[in-house]
């Protein structure tokens, strides 16, 4: 089994920036792929970044250029900076972790934390 827990969310004003984190615990290695998704209320939850263990990552469009997704493979701990904060990217916000070659069995979410980009 793998933990994963977040941190970092909060209210924030447009155009401001915030850092979310992830802690990885249990039975998990550097092959695992991690990333951040987000649900809106009323929309179904969306990819916002992940990165494999040797640093390659993948952005939303919606994200890229605002948003960067890092990690650091000796804490196990996934890391979301995001700046130019829209309205827009209020949501729940996941961390996932899951194993390349074993997804269907060993794939993991975080709790999630709130973000909400507001004046």
């Amino acid at each position: 089994q793998v933990q994963l827990v977040e941190s970092g969310g909060g209210l924030v004003q447009p155009g401001g920036s915030l850092r979310l984190s992830c802690a990885a615990s249990g039975s998990i290695s550097s092959i695992y792929v991690m990333g951040w998704y987000r649900q809106a209320p009323g929309k179904q939850r969306e990819l916002v970044a992940t990165l494999t263990r040797g640093g390659s990552t993948n952005y939303a469009d919606s994200v890229e250029g605002r948003f960067t997704a890092s990690r650091d493979n000796a804490l196990n701990t996934v890391y979301l900076q995001m700046n130019s904060l829209k309205a827009e990217d209020t949501a729940v916000y996941y961390c996932n972790a899951y194993h390349p070659y074993y997804r269907d069995s060993r794939n993991y979410w975080g709790q999630g934390t709130q973000v909400t980009v507001s004046s």
